[in-house]
């Protein structure tokens, strides 16, 4: 009898020591383990978020660099004031330089926004293929910006290589207060 209550006086103690060490030390430090697993999911988480974004940022910078670029020349295509007047003499003396014929350049109505003003202008002359193709060229190149909403080509009744060339465009400017 003292020998099996010395059993039972074992086993309890064994189970008081089992239970005090699960309770007290095994499931708190299974809880820490979870948190630090969370915890350091989480960090992987940020780690490779930041990988990506810092990966994008460079295409950003990259981008952010083009578009800099592309509103610096748009800012130096769209001249602060008018100077219609020089624009269709420039346009006058390119088709004097290339040998096209019957000129003519006719601004139409302003039209002004906010920001922006538009001044419509009608182009036509008579020239070789290569010629008004050459035009088109050395348009495209001018120091103002120029939008060419329609172009319309016809050939001569007799076939003789000359085309008659009749453009609609828009040129552009910003007034000198918004130049700012």
């Amino acid at each position: 009898m003292f020998r099996e209550r010395k059993q039972i006086i074992i086993l309890v103690v064994a189970g008081v020591m089992v239970g005090g060490f699960v309770l007290l030390r095994y499931l708190p430090l299974r809880r820490e383990r979870r948190a630090v697993m969370q915890a350091k999911a989480a960090q992987a988480f940020v780690l490779n978020k930041a990988s990506l974004e810092s990966s994008q940022f460079f295409t950003i910078r990259e981008r952010l660099a083009n578009i800099q670029k592309t509103a610096a020349k748009f800012e130096a295509n769209v001249p602060a004031g008018r100077n219609l007047g020089g624009f269709l003499q420039e346009i006058a003396n390119l088709m004097n330089e290339l040998g096209l014929s019957e000129q003519q350049v006719q601004p139409g109505q302003e039209t002004k926004t906010n920001n922006l003003n538009c001044i419509p202008v009608s182009m036509k002359c008579k020239g070789s293929l290569g010629q008004i193709f050459e035009f088109y060229k050395r348009v495209q190149t001018m120091d103002r910006l120029i939008r060419i909403e329609q172009v319309t080509l016809k050939n001569d009744n007799n076939f003789s290589g000359e085309l008659s060339m009749q453009t609609k465009g828009i040129i552009y400017y910003r007034t000198k207060a918004e130049q700012g």
